[in-house]
């Protein structure tokens, strides 16, 4: 092990180190599949070019994302970029802007007259006779006081769409940036609580077992709140499941807050001991990802196999949102998210996106977001587009239109 003062500065990526067994992996696993397609027929792990190069695509972006991203983020995180001031200003510059808006839009959101009915100034008392009103008149009262107030409503709508979604991404990037940079494993080493707990076996098997504990929580999360969503739906995405699966990995991390892996320092674990935490645990994760191996028997009580793995990659009503574990399976049997396979799972999401650019795949979740976000009334609609479950956004944006929701969790 490294000096705990170094950290993943001067310590190699396991998962970076596996790639030629990532490889190996997927060469046997193919083999073994086209020989099952040659006597059974294609199953949806059966290999296909397009998907699996958008996978290979999106694990490659993965590792080359964080280094661009993070520095991006340096330039805007408050108290130490250049430009963090800026971010903060145009946040709240927006939000104020949409909020006075949305005071305008609602003062001009007057009711027109129904079909057929008089104008609130051509009425008169019943025992006065009505005249018939002239087309002057009418012409009048469309451009009177009541439709410039209309006029003006559409207008702010607009403003208040533009500014409520540009307060939303400036502010969730500089919250981003500040929370990223205060929780980093190196910060909170230097306050932490507990004495060192060095390098050794048991240092090593604690950290693999915390990192698992949260990484339970922040995968939970990521199916329970559609701003963690939008970054993990890319892992979702494919219809396919076979390990080129496991390697379709979210280039957005850095752009979204969750439970910090750095907090495991304040407990004694040095920055080196977390990032072995972190390959371990990555590295567990692959092999469960395929159709080839069907359970581990018993060890299913305590561990993840790629059979309660492929029930959490399912689209099926009672496979959604069930075992988030990585390593361990007990934290979904303690926290009530345990599901076994029992019948045929349907891979992908909910209604798919139909495409293998990985570009869209990236990024359509948080294109859906800030569109929602720009056409909602109020902040508490706004606020709720973007961090409640994917399901309610789905449903609330259904309901409004009157329509089917166009994409779904998985």
């Amino acid at each position: 092990m490294s000096d705990p003062n170094v950290g993943n500065n001067g310590q190699v990526d396991l998962t970076v180190i596996a790639i030629p067994a990532y490889f190996g992996g997927m060469g046997a696993e193919y083999a073994v599949l086209k020989k099952r397609a040659a006597e059974n027929g294609p199953t949806p792990g059966t290999y296909e070019r397009q998907d699996t190069i958008a996978s290979l695509t999106m694990g490659t972006a993965s590792l080359v994302a964080p280094l661009v991203v993070g520095k991006l983020l340096d330039q805007v995180t408050p108290g130490k970029g250049r430009f963090a001031k800026a971010l903060v200003i145009t946040a709240v510059g927006a939000g104020v802007a949409a909020t006075v808006a949305d005071v305008i839009a609602r003062k001009g959101d007057g009711p027109l007259p129904a079909a057929g009915a008089l104008p609130r100034s051509f009425r008169t008392p019943t025992s006065v006779p009505t005249p018939e009103p002239t087309v002057s008149d009418e012409a009048a009262e469309l451009d009177g006081p009541r439709a410039k107030r209309r006029r003006m409503a559409k207008l702010a709508r607009k403003v208040a769409g533009s500014a409520g979604a540009t307060a939303v991404v400036g502010g969730a990037v500089a919250v981003a940036a500040t929370w990223s940079s205060r929780t980093a494993g190196r910060k909170l080493w230097d306050k932490r609580l507990v004495k060192d707990l060095g390098d050794g076996p048991l240092a090593v098997a604690g950290a693999i077992l915390a990192w698992d504990f949260i990484y339970y929580w922040n995968h939970r999360l990521a199916h329970e709140s559609r701003y963690l969503w939008a970054m993990h739906v890319v892992h979702h995405s494919s219809e396919h499941y076979n390990l080129s699966t496991a390697l379709r990995q979210p280039v957005a991390d850095a752009l979204v807050t969750s439970i910090p892996y750095g907090a495991l320092a304040l407990l004694g674990f040095r920055p080196d001991v977390i990032e072995t935490a972190r390959g371990v645990n990555l590295l567990y994760q692959f092999w469960i990802h395929t159709e080839v191996i069907d359970t581990i028997g018993p060890f299913e009580k305590v561990l993840n196999s790629a059979s309660l793995h492929r029930v959490h990659h399912g689209s099926n009503r009672q496979y959604l949102d069930r075992n988030h574990g990585s390593i361990l399976i007990i934290w979904d049997r303690l926290f009530g998210t345990h599901e076994v396979e029992d019948e045929p799972v349907v891979y992908g999401l909910t209604k798919n996106i139909d495409t293998y650019n990985p570009a869209v795949i990236a990024t359509h979740e948080f294109g859906d977001i800030i569109s929602d976000v720009a056409h909602s009334t109020t902040w508490r609609e706004r606020l709720s587009y973007t961090f409640r479950s994917p399901g309610w956004a789905y449903e609330h944006r259904a309901s409004a239109v009157g329509a089917e929701p166009h994409a779904g969790v998985a």
